[in-house]
Order: C-alpha cells, then structure tokens, then sequence
C-alpha cells in the first residue's frame, strides 16, 4: 500500500479515482454469510432464488458494500480517519460472476467547528458492475487533520 500525506487543506472537490476490478464468487457469498450470520435464502439458496424476479442468487449488500470500500483501500493516510459514512444505497443486485469496480470522488471539503485543527472531507463511493451499471452508492466521511 501506498502511503500518502494529505492534509485537509490539499484535498479539491472533483478530485477522484477509479480501482481495478474484482469479480465476486460463491466463495465470496459463503464467507459473508459465515461472518455476517446472514444465511437468507436470497444470498444462498439456488431453488429458491429461481422463484423471484431475478431468478439467481443476489449478492449480500453488506458484501458489496465491504469489496467495494476495500477495493479503495490502497493509500494510507496517516492524517486521515474514516468518520463513518452516509448515504448507502443498493442500487442494483450483483450476482456470483459479475466484476465489480470502485470509484471515489471527493464531494464535499467542509472546516469542523466542534474539532479545531481538524475538517471533514467527503468522498462519494460508487461501486459499478462488468456493464457500467451503478450497484452502490455510498458517502465516506473522512476527519483530516488540517495543515500544522
């Protein structure tokens, strides 16, 4: 991993990346399930999955969302925290065999009144399929220390 100082202050609206892809696997879906606790017949159970619209097992969207936060997990800044997100949305499902891949954009750079020397920058998440199509939508906030 890659280690990057950026203060508050050298963080510009617009400014973004994209990551590699990763294409989720029944492995995938069986791990999640044993470490979520999350067994729903949506996520593991072929017979039944064929029943409904979508006719296939449907990615757990806490899974999506942890591949897709850790696919950007590739800089360390040792001037940034994460401060939590909001705003995550499951857009559309994801399925074993589709690639997904990551992009973030910073949206938002705003001072923090209640932290002096620090500010809250935050990154929009989008997590997109093989086709294009957005799967996720997430807001990472970041606390940033501000410039000594």
């Amino acid at each position: 991993m890659l280690e990057q100082v950026k203060y508050y202050e050298d963080f510009v609206v617009g400014e973004g990346r994209e990551t590699t892809g990763r294409t989720i696997t029944e492995t995938d879906f069986v791990v999640h399930a044993g470490h979520s606790g999350d067994f729903f017949p949506h996520h593991l159970d072929v017979e039944f999955c064929k029943t409904l619209p979508f006719g296939q097992r449907i990615a757990h969207g806490t899974m999506v969302f942890t591949i897709g936060v850790g696919l950007t997990a590739t800089i360390i800044n040792p001037v940034a925290f994460s401060y939590g997100y909001d705003r995550l949305r499951f857009v559309k499902p994801v399925f074993i065999g589709d690639t997904i891949r990551s992009r973030v954009e910073i949206i938002a750079v705003e001072p923090m009144e209640k932290r002096p020397g620090f500010g809250r920058v935050t990154e929009r998440l989008t997590v997109a399929n093989q086709q294009g199509d957005t799967v996720l939508v997430a807001d990472h906030i970041y606390m940033v220390e501000r410039r000594p």
